[in-house]
């Protein structure tokens, strides 16, 4: 009798078992499309045997059926690991892809017309002006496409700093996301922890939905994590900690006040003395963006990459020089501004309007230098107004070397027969030249005084008297008047017209003088200047792309990999179904059978 209850026993934990595996599959067959949701498994165990007496050999046992050991969370922790280090390099390559693809457009295409285009019409213009420079037409041709290769410069460097904007927006995004899941991950290490603290059962869904955010999280940034004995995941960012045993430390961010550019930085590890004047205050950066590289594993996570393509701020020619005015090194440019696609665009973009228009103001409007004009003059000594009307007197060892100012003997002036010829490109903050008084002494003796015009050198400190996109504008008193562009002689035979001018403009579109970027060792015209822009933009993006693409590829294979163990298959689990289920009945029928038996006795029993 006491076998045949403990018979009971048996098929009362095979019913039990099986509508456990029934419950559990039913579950996995409720989620098979939630997002992040790991397959659950039941795992049994024997219950505790019962000791029935003692044979001759050893001691005689009976089991009472099994019992659910565990629900197996199905992960594997390799390929977790696997998957998120990929996932942050694609992010980081996709992300620096998008932006090569932007610039590649704004080149491309512009309103419809090709910045191509532009440059060709330009060249055209001075050529046709060439053939006759006194021709109204041909003057008026030069004026119109000089403002419509202006205006086309612009678009595409707003463009570009409008895209800039677009990445900074991006960045205060991701930012917060970052922000946002360090606080939502330490929200579930806290109800796992208490959940799972007695030993009893496990936090399956919070686990799942606090995978996911580590997925999420390691395509933002480069990540470490470890999990300890108690449930809590650890997690550290570019080797800071982020989270800890019961808080996160939240990302801060710097604002430029010109650029609105933000820059994200760890509070914790800074030293905040003035929040008024951030000068005083230590900031410890949360990126270091000077050592990207695949082989220092460093290039990883999508913010990362955005900071890198966004920059630091606007660009012009003046990046490709250090703070002494000389051209950066190759090897300075490259651990520098090269790495910012964005602004490298743009200073390569200015490189080109500035040499440009430089190169046709120096033509039209020609310079020399005040020792070259009166060599063998003495007692030199020139004065000038200053900006609040003050007479301003050089003399002697004040003057200073290389003094440029307007080259009279082989400029040419317009219409109007008036000095200094005008620029066909004006700065905003300063006229091309300011009239000074030189006297002199002559090598008979003889002293003189005549109006010199001296040049208003570029200021890298004022952007406003340098020759950038931004600062530069078509003379308006050319778009009034076009005769006044110079075109007539004005030493030797003057008032005739100056075809040898028109030559040298045309011919200035073919020198091979011109360089991209610091580490360009090719010069190149600007006719050739798009087609190495562009073959520069191609490869750059297309060495991302390719990159982008090959871990495309990987992540893609070890997700795949990752499904096969924690996805949930509906073939699988309906199969799984249908075993608990066929468990459940032959349990059912196991313990009718022993009833009827239990039955059987009593009922004999009774009769006795």
């Amino acid at each position: 009798m006491a076998n045949s209850f403990g018979s009971l026993y048996v098929g009362a934990s095979g019913l039990q078992s099986a509508s456990h595996g029934l419950n559990t599959t039913a579950n996995n067959l409720t989620n098979v499309n939630t997002e992040g949701y790991v397959r659950e498994q039941v795992v049994y165990e024997d219950r505790t045997y019962r000791k029935i007496g003692n044979a001759a050999i050893s001691t005689q046992y009976a089991g009472l059926g099994v019992q659910v050991g565990t629900i197996v969370h199905n992960r594997d922790i390799f390929l977790d690991k696997a998957y998120r280090q990929e996932n942050g390099r694609y992010s980081f390559y996709s992300a620096s892809s998008e932006a090569v693809q932007e610039v590649y457009t704004h080149l491309q295409e512009v309103d419809g017309v090709a910045f191509k285009e532009a440059i060709r019409d330009f060249e055209v213009a001075f050529e046709e002006f060439a053939k006759e420079p006194s021709d109204t037409v041909k003057q008026n041709l030069v004026l119109q496409k000089a403002s419509l290769f202006l205006a086309r410069g612009k678009a595409v460097q707003q463009g570009f700093e409008d895209y800039q904007t677009i990445i900074n927006s991006k960045i205060k995004e991701d930012l917060n996301r970052i922000n946002e899941i360090g606080k939502k991950i330490v929200d579930y290490n806290k109800r796992i922890q208490a959940i799972e603290a007695a030993g009893v059962e496990k936090a399956m869904d919070l686990r799942d939905k606090r995978d996911l955010l580590l997925d999420e999280l390691s395509g933002l940034v480069k990540i470490s994590y470890n999990e300890d004995h108690t449930g809590v995941v650890h997690v550290e960012i570019e080797s800071v900690e982020f989270i800890d045993d019961i808080n996160y430390y939240p990302v801060g961010t710097l604002e430029d006040k010109r650029t609105k550019y933000v820059t994200p930085y760890w509070p914790q590890l800074s030293e905040i003395v003035s929040e008024e004047d951030e000068s005083l205050n230590t900031y410890y950066k949360m990126f270091d963006t000077t050592n990207v590289a695949a082989d220092k594993n460093t290039d990883i996570g999508e913010i990362k990459a955005l900071l890198l393509a966004r920059g630091e701020g606007w660009s012009t020619y003046l990046d490709f020089f250090d703070e002494e005015g000389a051209p950066l090194t190759s090897d300075a440019y490259k651990t520098g501004i090269a790495n910012s696609i964005m602004m490298n665009s743009e200073s390569e973009l200015d490189t080109l309007f500035h040499q440009l228009a430089t190169n046709i103001n120096d033509i039209y409007s020609p310079l020399t230098t005040l020792d070259s004009a009166y060599l063998g003059m003495s007692d030199l000594s020139y004065s000038y107004l200053d900006k609040d009307g003050n007479t301003v007197t050089v003399t002697g060892a004040d003057i200073p070397q290389n003094l440029r100012i307007l080259d009279k003997v082989h400029c040419s002036v317009g219409s109007d027969g008036e000095l200094p010829p005008r620029e066909l490109f004006i700065r905003v903050g300063c006229d091309r030249y300011k009239e000074a008084k030189l006297t002199y002494v002559d090598s008979e003796n003889v002293s003189h005084e005549e109006t010199i015009y001296l040049f208003n050198e570029e200021n890298p400190e004022d952007l406003g008297q340098c020759y950038t996109l931004k600062s530069t504008f078509i003379n308006e008193e050319l778009i009034k008047q076009e005769s006044y562009i110079p075109h007539l002689k004005y030493g030797d035979n003057k008032g005739a017209v100056d075809y040898d001018l028109g030559i040298r403009l045309s011919a200035i579109w073919n020198e091979q003088e011109f360089h991209l970027n610091p580490s360009d060792t090719t010069p190149c015209g600007y006719n050739g200047f798009y087609v190495k822009w562009i073959g520069e933009m191609a490869n750059t993006g297309n060495v991302y792309k390719t990159t982008e693409r090959s871990l495309e590829g990987t992540r893609e294979e070890i997700e795949f990999s990752r499904q096969g163990v924690i996805g949930v298959s509906s073939d699988e689990e309906l199969t799984t179904m249908i075993k608990y289920q066929s468990a459940y009945n032959a349990a059912s029928r196991y313990i009718n059978v022993v009833n009827e038996m239990i039955e059987h006795l009593i009922t004999s029993l009774g009769h006795q």
